[in-house]
């Protein structure tokens, strides 16, 4: 017992007095803008809701984000992917404790009469019953247990950001998709009523002439527009079918059951708060992700220096033995065995070396991932600002366009019907106010899709 004492308390000292090997974690110095460029300084810092889809005040909208939440196979994928991941930390840190194992065994043996020698023994049959308890234990002296467990646990820290960027990407992409079904609802009611006015047209060109009053020219121009148009109102009811098959696969359902009611594009997009530069680093998934990845890598390079020093290991087993049965579990039946075993690196080839610098060329690798993905978010802010404001500028632009080439429709059909303007006239100031309108709804569209993407660029919704 006095060995047994003495060993528990070596183990108890070595692990508490143990050093840790490796570089402690600092996140890698990133040059952060003071504001960006198209916020007017001082920046909001206030952050977005979880449910920043609300912010555009659409009821069916929110219903598809919720159901895409809870259906989506992608998202699923990766919520089991987090699950995997904490598991895996789980089983690192395992390594704090000792392994016992019970391995009871029951043996019957007979000698051969035939042994070489004098053998008392030869000839008669032996039974042995033994049930030990085995017990392993590593002295963590160096830390490479706990610069695994620190590795692992970050590894499961950036598979729950991992997951954040799938939501958020999940949450954006049926944004923009159902923008686009709206966008192209829009397309479809203007090319609609385009075809029902070319139409009139038509008939109205064809009595002129049957009247004599203009050449067949005028009614083939005419019914040219007409049919050009009635194309262009099929492929609108094309596009927003594969939009909405797309939307289907987002929201987790099979395309054939799912449809969405046609409805008026909303007229404009909120406001969105973009905060300040520096709120980047905490806000975006994808930068915690690979920040999280950096504090595994930089962990891997203390693991890989242990690696060089004396791996100590405390090792035991108790239990009990007899011959017989009945005896087993006597007092007298009693066997027990503890001692430290120690082995240390001797030759290998140059194996730890080459294991150390690729793990600290692993670790240079992951901070240039981690800056690159920085300056990507910074970009992403910027683009989507700069998309939001000069979206803006380019609807109002349009806005007043479509209003003038409204005005050139009504002046071309007033100077026609007088025989002052030829029907070409008329015909291409149709076509510019019908091209300005579709225009004019597309920009609509990318304008929400802008705002959508500076909240994707923001991190909103993620904590």
């Amino acid at each position: 017992m006095t060995q047994l004492r003495l060993a528990l308390a070596l183990t108890a000292a070595a692990t508490i007095t143990g050093c840790l090997l490796g570089p402690s974690y600092r996140r890698p110095p990133v040059e952060t803008p003071a504001s960006f460029r198209d916020v007017p300084p001082p920046a909001t810092a206030q952050p977005l809701d979880s449910d920043w889809w609300k912010l555009f005040g659409d009821p069916a909208l929110t219903a598809l984000e919720e159901q895409a939440r809870a259906a989506n196979q992608d998202l699923q994928a990766a919520i089991a992917r987090v699950t995997e991941a904490r598991a895996t930390a789980r089983i690192a840190e395992a390594d704090f404790y000792p392994v016992i194992t019970l391995d009871p065994e029951r043996q019957n043996a007979r000698l051969s009469a035939n042994r070489p020698l004098a053998d008392p023994e030869k000839g008669k049959t032996t039974s042995d019953t033994l049930v030990p308890f085995d017990l392993s234990y590593e002295i963590d002296l160096w830390g490479r247990v706990r610069r695994s467990f620190e590795s692992a646990t970050a590894s499961a820290n950036a598979s729950e950001d991992a997951y954040g960027v799938v939501a958020l990407t999940l949450a954006a992409d049926v944004a923009q998709q159902y923008f686009a079904i709206r966008s192209l609802d829009a397309q479809d009611a203007i090319l609609r009523e385009s075809v029902v006015v070319f139409r009139d047209q038509v008939h109205f060109v064809e009595a002129r002439y049957r009247a004599g009053l203009v050449s067949e020219l005028d009614v083939a121009q005419a019914r040219t527009q007409l049919e050009t148009t009635v194309a262009q109102e099929v492929d609108a009811r094309r596009l927003r079918a594969l939009s909405e098959h797309a939307l289907a696969v987002l929201c987790g359902q099979a395309a054939s059951d799912f449809s969405i009611p046609e409805a008026p594009l909303e007229p404009g997009p909120p406001e969105v708060p973009a905060g300040v530069p520096s709120q980047l680093l905490e806000r975006r998934p994808d930068v915690a992700e690979a920040e999280q990845q950096l504090v595994a890598a930089n962990a891997e390079v203390g693991v890989a220096e242990a690696l060089f020093f004396p791996q100590v290991r405390l090792t035991g087993a108790a239990g009990l033995e007899s011959a017989d049965l009945s005896d087993l579990i006597k007092w007298e039946s009693r066997i027990w065995s503890i001692g430290p075993s120690i082995s240390v690196p001797v030759f290998e080839g140059g194996r730890l070396r080459a294991n150390l610098k690729g793990a600290k060329a692993r670790y240079e690798e992951t901070v240039a991932a981690y800056r690159s993905t920085v300056l990507a978010a910074f970009r992403d802010v910027e683009d989507a600002l700069a998309s939001v404001r000069l979206r803006a500028e380019q609807g109002d632009a349009q806005a007043r366009a479509v209003t003038a080439a409204g005005r050139a429709v009504q002046v071309a059909r007033s100077q026609y019907q007088h025989g002052i303007a030829d029907y070409l006239q008329v015909l291409v100031a149709q076509r510019t106010e019908l091209d300005l309108q579709l225009s004019s709804t597309q920009t609509q569209e990318q304008r929400l899709d802008a705002t959508v993407l500076l909240v994707k660029a923001v991190g909103g919704g993620w904590q």
